[in-house]
């Protein structure tokens, strides 16, 4: 978990929603991912997908048996989708999801593409909701200033 929130750090520095993901088999990261969707405006590329798709590149498999997956922050739909597509047999995650329903434990257990994948929520959860949370509050901050440059400190009202 702790490279997963070093790379949420990197994300973070590059102005990125701050998630980090590692994938790991037999003890070893084999995949790496942090969130580049505005970089890059696609919306698939959230931390778990670009983890995922590294450690299917390294081995030449879409699937990933026996492999678990750290990410700071709880699966969206999306991502839960695709460890269950890869056959993930673990999610370890830090923080949990606030401003919506996850559905990572129902989707887990739901056995969709025949295969059901563990769930650990919680692991260094005030580090990773440390990281969300800074980022969030420096981007407010940052926002409340641009709205004070753009009239309130000038005088000008607001067109």
């Amino acid at each position: 978990m702790r490279e997963a929130i070093r790379l949420a750090e990197k994300a973070k520095k590059k102005g990125e929603v701050p998630i980090g993901a590692v994938v790991v088999l037999n003890g070893k990261i084999i995949g790496k991912g942090y969130n580049l969707r505005t970089r890059l405006q696609r919306a698939t590329q959230h931390a778990e997908i670009r983890a995922i798709d590294r450690a299917c590149k390294k081995l030449k498999s879409w699937r990933l048996p026996g492999a678990e997956i750290y990410v700071t922050l709880e699966p969206c739909p999306m991502c839960m989708g695709a460890i269950l597509n890869a056959r993930i047999d673990r999610v370890y995650f830090g923080a949990y999801e606030q401003k919506g329903r996850s559905l990572t434990k129902e989707l887990a257990e739901a056995n969709l593409v025949n295969h059901r994948t563990e769930v650990t929520g919680g692991v260094l959860k005030e580090e990773c909701a440390g990281v969300l949370t800074a980022f969030f509050s420096e981007m407010r901050g940052r926002e409340k200033q641009k709205k004070g440059e753009n009239g309130q400190k000038s005088g000008k009202k607001p067109v």
